[in-house]
Parts: structure tokens; sequence; C-alpha cells
């Protein structure tokens, strides 16, 4: 697959903040620790986000009552959102592929700050790329 997708640049600048969340905290904290570090660091970089974003689903003619919550939305594009898991698993690809679903948005980052290094992968919203 390609790595052509919008937004390279805002990519790029996410990930530089996640390492150096990273490497200031190490691995070991609760998520709640790790997304406030992150929400310093894009208020000291300037960085245009949201937290908690709420994301509604539609359901033919009607709103479902469930409503989802990402982590982040950065550069009113991206999706990012916070792990502190041993492994990546298929319920966290997944979700970020229901949040690349009902927000329309192309690129999702799920990161993964309970690591010695840190894990980070790019989830790519093919139906939004035709």
């Amino acid at each position: 697959m390609s790595e052509e997708y919008s937004n390279k640049d805002e990519t790029y600048k996410i990930i530089g903040i996640l390492f150096e969340v990273h490497n200031n905290l190490g691995k070991g904290f609760s998520e709640i620790v790790y997304k406030d570090a992150l929400e310093y660091e894009f208020n000291a970089n300037k960085i245009k986000f949201e937290r908690e974003k709420e994301f509604q689903v539609q359901y033919k003619n009607t709103t479902l009552q469930h409503k989802f919550y990402a982590d982040f939305i950065v550069f009113d594009s991206i999706i990012l959102e916070v792990k502190t898991v041993d492994c990546f698993n298929n319920s966290h690809y997944n979700q970020c592929l229901n949040y690349l679903k009902i927000s329309d948005n192309e690129l999702a980052l799920l990161v993964n700050f309970n690591a010695t290094s840190l894990e980070y992968k790019r989830i790519i919203n093919t139906k939004k790329l035709k």
C-alpha cells in the first residue's frame, strides 16, 4: 500500500510530540497522564486540537444513543487514540476504524506509551481516499 495520504507534515509534528512526551515520562503512567502531557505539548507548540471529541453514530434516519469519544482530534483532521497496553490488539484497531467512519476523517494515529520504545500505528481510512 502506498504511503500517500494528506496531512503528512502534521502527522510528523504529532509523532515528534509523542516521542517528546514518551522520552520525558517513559512508560508506566496511566493514560490520563500522557493525555495531560500531550495537551501541554499541543498548547506549547500552538497546535490546534480538541480533547475527548464526541461523535454520534448515524443509523439510517436516526442518531443512535451511544456516543464515541476520540482522545484527540489534532489539526481538525487527525484522530489520536492513546493507549497504555502491553500490545495493540484488534479492538484497538477497530476502535480507530470506527472513529474514522463516523468522523469522516482520513487518518488516525494509535499510540501506545506502555512500551520501552514508543509504539504507534497510522490507520488510514481507505474509503476516504477514493
